[in-house]
């Protein structure tokens, strides 16, 4: 439900009949009882007695735990029609049947459940109007199990919007958030309009509304961004743009969302769902967090299935959820038809497992989000400065607060160190990025010295911690680090985005170490993934391409190849390429062929890899897409338990 309208406020009361559930014994035809029912915003109760005087509470059914609320047909019971105005409510693994008195009963009965269930997670495409006595009467399955042959209400709905119109049946409810997306701009004449522009125009008003549950809170940093509570449902009107949508919540109020703060209602909307965390990070994450049964669900390495990995004592299991004519399962004996119910049944039974699950690892803080939906330019005044992280070529890197409550980091950039016309022409382009492993910019003070500010990230510069960290750190974490970089400039690349200076250097890592590539300050834009550097750009020659050093020309494949040189670092534990060898003598050595010799930690797989990126001839170099697939296809399996 969306308002709380008073757990105990009795909204329907009725003396009603109810047939046993079958918890201990075979249903049959006859097995009624009449009984006083109560329906209030949190449970449908029935007790003994009457309506004027009540006995015992004989049950109480959850709301949140009902899957479906519909009318059985008239002769499912018997040929008599003595219980002929039945409906059904499915909650859990039962069935409660009610017989009301008139059709008219009936009909407000269920209508009201529904009213109260209508936003729970786990509501049936699917139903039975039938019973089951030894087979379903509606359509004959010999398998109580066997998926109902019948639209529910809740399918009914979500078709409804299809064609353009509003589900307006049982209008009367305000717990449904019911609007519809706003249509495309029209054009100013729609004389000559295309018609392909009329088609997509039909095709988005038939698309039904997005609805979104925020995972974390967000408040609102200037006009027109819209707060968010953890947990609320909101309607995505416009996503136009990646990373602030317009979004609409239950209380009518419309505005800009951060993208990142949200997901899809159903699966994607579990805080122990994380679809792209990698069967190593999970491990890392899991054991720091140390607790008994603590546990994700992440995506597995075979496309559209999933793996559930779970903390027991001092290792990581992980499990395949396997599926079999429409049902989700690690143990064959317990089979359900959607994530959310397999991992709540885990929850509460080990059901095969090493352990029960628990509660999903705490994540630290929420991602970064920019500062507001149109904050480019940040007052100085907003910003507070704190102890110095480093100095580079352009400046000095110090923490900082911004408004008093967010930790960033800031540049200050040195007069004269570049041009600081194009350095924020740069920077406003970066903060069109996102990715988890890209360190996100947030704006510039423009007043000089000129502060570029970002995300913060608490373990600093990746090369010092490698060289930190030498002795601890084991081949699969390296890895790991890998195919996270990998990740950050496969986007880059597919956004035509040459960094041009990658390196571990220029690589930061924060909470639960993961790795974000950093310092765009050299990156360019480029239509055709290509340009040619000015003459006297500086470069470090240990990371560059022979095309680089012959021509100073820069691509996404010289990219490619400073990845190579960043993964032999990473594997290195920190260590300088080319060891005592002079700027020089690389450069001959590289012309002529010469490469860097695999680091005795680096996988043979991973080295294959390394030695593409260092092809002579650009064109032959794999894109950054294919070195993460390749990255993924070596870890391989990203599960080892099987349940009986």
């Amino acid at each position: 439900m969306y308002f709380d309208q008073g757990e105990e406020r009795e909204l329907k009361v009725s003396v009603m009949f109810k047939r046993a559930q079958g918890r201990k014994k075979v249903l049959t035809s006859v097995n009624w009882k009449e009984r006083v029912f109560v329906l209030t915003p949190k449970n449908l109760n029935y007790f003994e007695g009457s309506c004027e005087k009540r006995g015992r509470c004989k049950g109480s059914i959850p709301l949140s735990s009902v899957k479906a609320v519909e009318f059985v047909d008239d002769t499912a019971f018997d040929q008599n029609k003595k219980f002929c105005f039945c409906f059904q409510v499915v909650y859990d693994d039962l069935v409660l049947y009610v017989n009301a008195k008139s059709e008219q009963e009936k009909k407000e009965w269920v209508e009201a459940i529904q009213d109260e269930c209508r936003c729970n997670k786990f509501l049936l495409l699917e139903y039975h109007p039938g019973v089951f006595i030894n087979k379903w009467s509606c359509c004959e399955g010999k398998e109580k199990t066997t998926p109902g042959c019948k639209e529910s209400f809740a399918a009914q709905e979500r078709n409804s919007y299809q064609g353009g119109r509003r589900y307006t049946e049982n209008s009367r409810t305000s717990n449904f958030i019911t609007s519809q997306p706003l249509p495309p701009i029209p054009p100013t004449s729609s004389e000559g309009q295309p018609q392909l522009e009329q088609k997509a125009k039909r095709e988005q008003e038939k698309k039904p509304p997005e609805v979104v549950v925020a995972i974390y809170d967000f408040r609102g940093a200037e006009q027109g961004d819209l707060s968010l509570l953890k947990g609320e449902n909101l309607i995505v009107i416009d996503k136009q743009s990646d990373h602030w949508w317009i979004a609409k919540n239950s209380r009518g109020e419309q505005g800009y969302i951060p993208s990142n703060y949200v997901r899809r209602q159903g699966l994607e909307s579990e805080s122990w769902f994380q679809p792209e965390m990698s069967r190593q990070l999970t491990e890392d994450i899991l054991k720091k967090e140390g607790k008994e049964g603590c546990f994700v669900v992440r995506n597995s390495s075979k496309e559209g299935m999933y793996t559930l990995s779970v903390l027991h004592g001092d290792h990581v299991r992980h499990y395949h959820i396997k599926k079999d004519n429409g049902q989700l399962y690690i143990s064959d004996r317990h089979r359900f038809p959607t994530v959310p119910e397999l991992i709540n049944y885990h929850q509460h039974n080990s059901g095969g497992l090493v352990t029960r699950l628990r509660q999903p690892p705490s994540f630290g803080q929420a991602p970064v989000a920019a500062f507001g939906h149109d904050i480019w330019e940040i007052p100085r005044s907003d910003i507070v400065l704190g102890r110095e992280l480093g100095t580079g070529q352009f400046g000095t890197v110090r923490q900082g607060t911004f408004r008093g409550n967010l930790h960033v980091a800031v540049k200050l950039m040195k007069e004269g160190a570049m041009s600081e016309d194009d350095f924020i022409d740069e920077a406003k382009v970066m903060t069109q990025f996102q990715h988890p492993h890209l360190v996100q910019l947030h704006g510039v003070c423009s007043e000089k010295p000129i502060y570029i500010i970002t995300e913060f990230m608490s373990q600093g510069c990746l090369l010092h911690y490698l060289r930190h960290k030498y002795s601890s750190l084991q081949p699969p974490q390296m890895t790991e680090m890998v195919r996270q970089v990998a990740s950050a400039m496969m986007y880059l690349e597919s956004r035509n985005f040459i960094h041009r200076d990658l390196a571990a250097r220029n690589c930061l890592i924060g909470d639960n170490d993961i790795v974000k590539v950093a310092d765009f300050g050299l990156a360019r834009y480029v239509i055709d993934d290509e340009y040619t550097a000015s003459e006297g750009t500086k470069f470090p020659i240990k990371w560059a391409s022979p095309e680089v050093i012959l021509y100073t020309k820069f691509s996404s494949k010289s990219d490619i190849w400073a990845f190579g040189i960043l993964t032999w670092e990473i594997y290195t534990a920190g260590k300088q390429p080319y060891p005592s060898v002079s700027n020089t003598d690389v450069v001959q050595k590289v012309i002529n062929g010469y490469r860097l010799q695999k680091p005795h930690r680096c996988p043979d797989e991973m080295y294959k890899i390394v030695e593409r990126c260092w092809n002579a001839e650009p064109e032959q170099r794999p894109s950054f897409g294919a070195v993460y697939k390749n990255i993924v296809d070596f870890v391989g399996e990203d599960y080892d338990e099987t349940v009986d």
